[in-house]
């Protein structure tokens, strides 16, 4: 396993991270457990979750992924040798369930803190990370910006920067982080964590995949610039990047076939991109999910990749694409098809 420093921190991380959103809906207990033992094994030691967790968010299974989280870290009695991220769930009907009051006030941060302390079994939380904007912007495939007058959002990220502060302050979080950000709201949270010369954040988690580098846009720089590392979520873009969709390989349990919504990745022209891609892996002789992983390790500004997989054969090929070294002519090959077929499925 290789490691990165996050930002400037001495917070050491795998360059794989496990992710963990189908723990307690797609995968039982003891499939998170092996799981978590296999990552383990492979020399991850990097954990990401959230209180919303699993994914479809609904009311009876809220927070069971951090409680499986906390019982195996419990019962394997390890840890500190973890680096263990979690997140707040911003506002959103469909999240609803997860608090009275979505709006990031200092008690909805103490009542998600708390509870998130309690279900992972710990005291401390090393990465606490603002799981989605609270205010109405263009995140999760929306393209454009449109201004809302109805609106009623001020800008209150001085006060959660203070918020967080106050945590650390107190030990239950040690470092923070965004996610699901743009440039304008990366660049107000830089602004208000720089007047705390210990506690400016250290990472943004957001989407980046060969079908969607739309990161490179206008945050890229930012992260390379500010010190800040991308944690990559969705690499594999909802496993069409494993090529199972194109193959035959892929199962009614597969999150493309329960998340229907997803119309970005069911999309013809990513399909017709997504085909291109597994050309050039099937012409070199590499498994197109590897070299789809492995593509994303070569960027200096993403600190770690966060795989998640539905049983261990997959998590297993997918952690040993950190060995992986992927050839100038493949590189190459992988730009010339960005190059007519920019970001089909932000």
């Amino acid at each position: 396993m290789e490691y990165n420093f996050l930002g400037l921190s001495d917070v050491k991380v795998s360059r794989i991270c496990l992710g963990t959103m189908t723990f307690g809906q797609q995968n039982s207990l003891n499939d998170a457990f092996g799981q978590l033992d296999l990552a383990e094994d492979m020399g991850v030691n990097f954990i990401d979750t959230a209180e919303m967790y699993p994914v479809p968010a609904y009311p009876d299974t809220q927070g069971r992924t951090e409680a499986y989280v906390g019982e195996w870290l419990y019962s394997r009695k390890n840890r500190h040798k973890f680096v263990l991220a979690t997140k707040i769930t911003g506002p959103g009907l469909h999240v609803k369930h997860v608090a009275d009051n979505m709006v990031f006030s200092e008690r909805r941060f103490e009542e998600a803190i708390h509870n998130s302390l309690l279900r992972l079994k710990t005291d401390y939380i090393d990465l606490y990370q603002i799981h989605w904007p609270e205010r109405k912007t263009n995140c999760f495939g929306k393209l454009g910006f449109s201004v809302d007058t109805q609106d009623e959002w001020s800008d209150n990220i001085n006060e959660v920067v203070e918020i967080l502060q106050k945590f650390k302050n107190e030990g239950k979080i040690r470092h923070w982080g965004i996610s699901n950000e743009t440039p304008w709201g990366t660049m107000r949270y830089m602004q208000e964590s720089k007047k705390f010369s210990d506690f400016q954040f250290l990472s943004i988690q957001n989407p980046y995949n060969l079908v969607n580098r739309t990161f490179e846009i206008g945050l890229a720089e930012m992260a390379y610039r500010e010190n800040f590392g991308l944690l990559a979520y969705s690499p594999l873009a909802f496993g069409l990047l494993s090529g199972k969709f194109h193959e035959g390989r892929s199962k009614p349990s597969d999150r493309l076939h329960q998340f229907k919504n997803m119309a970005r990745y069911n999309s013809p022209v990513t399909f017709e991109v997504v085909r291109k891609y597994l050309d050039i892996a099937n012409q070199n002789g590499i498994s197109m999910a590897k070299m789809s992983l492995a593509y994303l390790l070569t960027k200096s500004f993403v600190s770690s990749v966060i795989i998640g997989a539905t049983d261990n054969i997959q998590l297993k090929e997918n952690i040993e694409s950190i060995h992986v070294k992927l050839s100038d002519e493949i590189l190459n090959e992988i730009e010339l098809v960005h190059k007519d077929f920019s970001n089909p499925a932000p």
